[in-house]
């Protein structure tokens, strides 16, 4: 089969941890030309020294999305470095679930919320799209989720961010036909990417398992080690039926998989799930 990852420019933005920092490692072993970008500089130099270090291609700036400036100045080094962009994946996001109720502990968590998952994300298109647009071609990847399906409680915010970016997607898919594809992608939990992190209020997490919520505490339990190993491993074993949780590395995966298209097709929606999760939508 066709190789269509091999030769890119891929700027990832997020890149210094998480999944992020797993796509721009997938795409540099695949033989992308990765670009990276992430507000943490130190983090980001040691992704960038690791993927050099397994052989892969990278260049790397601290950047910060919530600025526009900056933003454009991490697609430039991009066209400096490589000579194009042919994709962008827009991965920088925070997570700070929480009620409304707990105004006064997340107001700031919020702001960033917004500056990073919504302001970052239309920075990242801006940023981009030009150089595309005179190539002639180009590929942007939106991370969005399924909390941006629907209203929950306790993820007002993040949802309402995640919902914007589906909307911003989706405009600029119908606005970039035969010259920018667009990619949503839309995670379930998942654990180990460092979102948990920005969680302010750990029970807001209610909203998107209603009745399930008491199921999928016990099997968070048997899956992070608090049953017999067997248990566990029907739970975290992506063969099984039962697989409890998307990991990061999966994601990942999937992320490439929409990369690694012919330029004529597009995975313009994509949602990654466990097969056994208890997310209600």
């Amino acid at each position: 089969m066709a190789d269509h990852v091999k030769g890119k420019v891929v700027v990832v933005t997020g890149a210094a941890s998480g999944f992020g920092r797993l796509v721009a490692e997938l795409l540099a072993r695949r033989g992308a030309k990765v670009v990276a970008g992430d507000v943490d500089g130190d983090a980001l130099q040691a992704t960038a020294d690791a993927i050099r270090d397994a052989g892969g291609e990278i260049a790397h700036r601290r950047t910060d999305v919530t600025d526009l400036a900056d933003t454009r100045a991490l697609a430039a080094f991009a066209v400096e470095a490589y000579g194009a962009i042919d994709v962008l994946v827009n991965n920088a996001g925070t997570m700070p679930l929480a009620f409304y109720a707990d105004h006064e502990a997340a107001a700031e968590a919020w702001d960033r919320c917004i500056d990073v998952n919504l302001k970052g994300v239309l920075h990242g298109i801006i940023a981009v799209h030009d150089q595309m647009i005179d190539q002639g071609r180009g590929h942007i990847v939106n991370l969005s989720s399924i909390y941006g399906n629907v209203p929950v409680v306790g993820s007002a915010v993040y949802s309402a961010t995640k919902a914007a970016v589906n909307v911003l997607s989706e405009s600029l898919r119908q606005e970039s036909q035969g010259r920018i594809k667009v990619t949503v992608v839309r995670p379930t939990g998942v654990p180990g990417t460092g979102l948990a992190s920005t969680i302010v209020n750990g029970d807001a997490i209610v909203g998107l398992l209603g009745q399930n919520m008491e199921l999928f505490t016990q099997r968070a339990a048997l899956a992070f080690g608090g049953g017999s190993p067997e248990e566990a491993a029907v739970l975290t074993d992506p063969d099984s039926i039962e697989y409890w949780a998307i990991s990061p590395a999966e994601l990942a995966a999937q992320i490439v998989y929409v990369i690694d298209q012919p330029w004529g097709v597009a995975i313009s929606d994509i949602t990654v799930r466990a097969s056994g999760e208890q997310y209600l939508f």
